[in-house]
């Protein structure tokens, strides 16, 4: 890329990314090539699908749905009612992760629950997942008390400083996503949190959805305060519209909302940005989109969603120089 024609934060950014993928590159040598699948810290954003939505299928189902739709890899959830849930992180995430390689896909992401270092599963889930060549991991999310916005930052502070701590100790990437109505929904308080820590072990899992509906058209500029915390972005969309007389945010397939995707990916891009994508499906999917077990579709109508929702991102990032 041609320094001459970036800014000098993007260049900044771009700085930082590339240094916080040295400890993702140091433990993925400790897999083999074929057991990683691609990886997308040397190769550009993988794809991934977020396991969310395919909660009615197990392992194997999974992963060869996955593979067959085009998925590069999954983004697998590690949480209560996850596929892995946290009690048995230990026997079923290694279980889940070698099914999954074998059938040429990545692990390069998981979703969690963590919030604090010493919750009780933190240190299995992440000693685990690190021992696995898994790169990066999204905790849970912060709520506001209510009792003073300075006050809870510092307690939020002190719980992300904790927790870089054990990522350093683990060797593992820990994300914070922004939420509409949660700490981090504006994403200028995530920064002011992240900003005194190690890009290489804390930073945030960008929603361009969420960070559309908090700051309209101030987006760009909360991605660019935060660019160099980058460890993930998620992918969806939505639009406004009118219930009852409010307005409320509705959800829809990828493309047929109000998210600028094109200025959204060519601002990825400059920044250099080469992690995981995780593909989202939060409009109605028969439960899908809520991560039920049970279909109240079928499954074809549900497949048939995602292929062309995937179809829909590999010709955005394509068209943005993303891939």
């Amino acid at each position: 890329m041609n320094q001459e024609r970036i800014s000098r934060k993007q260049f900044v950014c771009l700085t930082a990314m590339a240094a916080a993928t040295v400890p993702f590159k140091g433990m993925a040598s400790l897999i083999p090539d074929e057991e990683l699948g691609r990886n997308p810290l040397q190769a550009g954003p993988s794809i991934n699908i977020f396991s969310k939505h395919l909660h009615w299928l197990g392992y194997q189902e999974m992963a060869a749905l996955a593979k067959d739709m085009g998925y590069e890899g999954i983004d697998l959830t590690v949480r209560p009612q996850g596929h892995v849930l946290p009690e048995k992180v230990k026997q079923d995430l290694p279980k889940a992760v070698d099914i999954i390689r074998n059938a040429g896909l990545g692990v390069y992401t998981i979703t969690t629950d963590i919030g604090k270092a010493k919750d009780r599963y933190t240190e299995d889930i992440l000693k685990t997942a690190a021992s696995l060549g898994i790169p990066n991991y999204r905790m849970g999310w912060y709520s506001y008390s209510g009792r003073g916005i300075v006050r809870d930052l510092e307690i939020f502070k002190r719980d992300l400083r904790e927790l870089a701590q054990l990522n350093r100790k683990y060797g593992i990437h820990g994300d914070y996503e922004n939420h509409t109505g949660r700490f981090g929904g504006p994403v200028w308080d995530l920064w002011m949190v992240l900003k005194d820590l190690d890009p290489r072990w804390s930073g945030i899992q960008f929603d361009i959805r969420h960070a559309s509906v908090d700051g309209a058209e101030a987006w760009p500029v909360n991605l660019d305060l935060i660019c160099s915390y980058l460890g993930s972005v998620t992918v969806k969309d939505y639009h406004w519209t009118q219930k009852n007389g409010k307005w409320l945010t509705q959800n829809v397939p990828l493309g047929q909302g109000m998210i600028d995707y094109p200025h959204y990916f060519k601002l990825l891009k400059d920044y250099g940005f080469n992690k995981p994508v995780s593909q989202h499906f939060e409009y109605p999917l028969g439960g899908a989109d809520a991560g039920a077990s049970q279909l109240s579709i079928s499954r074809e109508e549900v497949i048939s969603h995602i292929r062309e929702d995937l179809k829909t991102l590999k010709a955005m990032m394509a068209a943005s120089g993303l891939r």
